[in-house]
């Protein structure tokens, strides 16, 4: 079998992954081929190599934690279903989508999905807490160097200060949302798919 035929998406895993993700079929090929040119070694999926030649995100001061959030614990390959999974984070929520099905699991790119996806931004080590730690290396990677360690040191323990309700001097998931509860996360974290 050529290397050709594998870049085709089959109708069958384009409706898979509009149930799922609550993209468009237009979006799914369109992002589809984005993710083949992606694909340098031809097969199927994206190491870490290969979004690194994204420019966005090699620009983003974050890009590697946000490229790691695409990969599932203690892989190092992405296919495409599960590229299109974390982008589902970022699809602005429609207002006719607000009130669908209850019974029906939470969208991907519900308020609540979005903060766990920046709350893991932050939980390297996944234990479901921020620690002040964790807060100094992100602040870090944000300001970069032309802010001494003292002064990121008083940010950090201002914000736990701030968030931590229960006096475990880390970040819960539940502070996070209440730190977060006056910010428009749904406009900061969408991105602009094309129909």
């Amino acid at each position: 079998m050529g290397s050709r035929a594998s870049t085709l998406l089959r109708e069958e895993e384009i409706e898979e992954i509009k149930k799922e993700t609550g993209f468009s079929h237009s979006q799914i090929t369109r992002l589809y081929s984005r993710f083949t040119s992606l694909d340098k070694g031809e097969n199927g999926t994206l190491s870490r190599e290969d979004f690194q030649r994204i420019p966005e995100l090699a620009i983003n001061p974050l890009g590697d934690r946000i490229i790691n959030a695409f990969f599932p614990e203690g892989e190092d390959q992405v296919n495409f279903r599960g590229f299109m999974r974390t982008l589902a984070h970022f699809r602005p929520i429609e207002d006719n989508e607000k009130n669908k099905n209850p019974t029906a699991s939470e969208p991907l790119n519900s308020r609540t999905n979005k903060l766990l996806f920046a709350f893991h931004l932050y939980d390297l080590d996944r234990d479901d807490k921020i620690s002040r730690d964790e807060l100094l290396q992100v602040l870090r990677m944000m300001v970069g160097v032309n802010i001494s360690d003292e002064q990121l040191g008083s940010i950090a323990d201002r914000t736990i200060q701030e968030a931590d309700t229960n006096g475990d001097n880390s970040i819960s998931f539940n502070e996070f949302i209440k730190v977060l509860e006056k910010v428009d996360v749904e406009q900061k974290m969408s991105i602009r798919f094309l129909h």
